[in-house]
């Protein structure tokens, strides 16, 4: 993770899920992230109705030059990335499986700008409360935020990351994240 808020979530995030895959919403407190709020957002798991922001924070919605609260995260998007976020979502949401990815959009003016997007999941004991946290961030911060709002979304390089995937890189014989176990290799001779 390249940004700072992406970094921070996350180790948040990690913290509070335990031996989890994840945590749940409610276990979120706003204040003890702080310092990312402003990069954040939350979307509701609703493929039906594209995902839609359940919030984000000041400096997401300045991106995009309007307040994003209720609008479809995959309209975002090209055309040629919104499959792929699409299916992004669906493994979070069903393997509970994050993924911090590149993108790439340019101001109305044709400026450039690299972001990069963070998205975690979150527990839920009912399937209409799935919720995702996540982040996106500006690599560099450039003079044109807030006047000049971003276009499409492209989504470039990406990485899938949380206790899913640590569990597929752990040797078969070890248990993820168990506290007060002890595997000692070997077996009958």
């Amino acid at each position: 993770m390249k940004h700072a808020a992406s970094r921070e979530l996350y180790a948040y995030w990690d913290e509070r899920r335990g031996t989890r895959s994840a945590p749940e919403r409610a276990e979120i407190e706003p204040s003890a992230i702080r310092q990312v709020l402003s990069d954040a957002f939350i979307l509701t798991l609703d493929g039906g109705s594209g995902h839609p922001f359940r919030l984000a924070g000041t400096r997401v919605c300045a991106l995009f030059g309007r307040e994003l609260k209720g609008e479809s995260f995959i309209g975002l998007w090209a055309a040629a990335s919104q499959p792929t976020i699409g299916d992004l979502l669906a493994i979070l949401n069903n393997e509970r499986v994050g993924t911090v990815a590149g993108v790439t959009a340019q101001s109305g003016d044709g400026e450039p700008i690299e972001l990069e997007l963070l998205l975690l999941p979150l527990g839920s004991s009912r399937p209409s409360l799935a919720r995702t946290i996540g982040v996106l961030a500006p690599l560099k911060i450039p003079q044109w935020l807030g006047s000049s709002p971003i276009g499409a979304l492209t989504l470039g390089s990406r990485r899938h990351i949380g206790a899913a995937i640590e569990t597929r890189l752990l040797p078969r014989f070890m248990a993820p994240r168990r506290r007060h176990l002890v595997v000692h290799e070997g077996g009958r001779v």
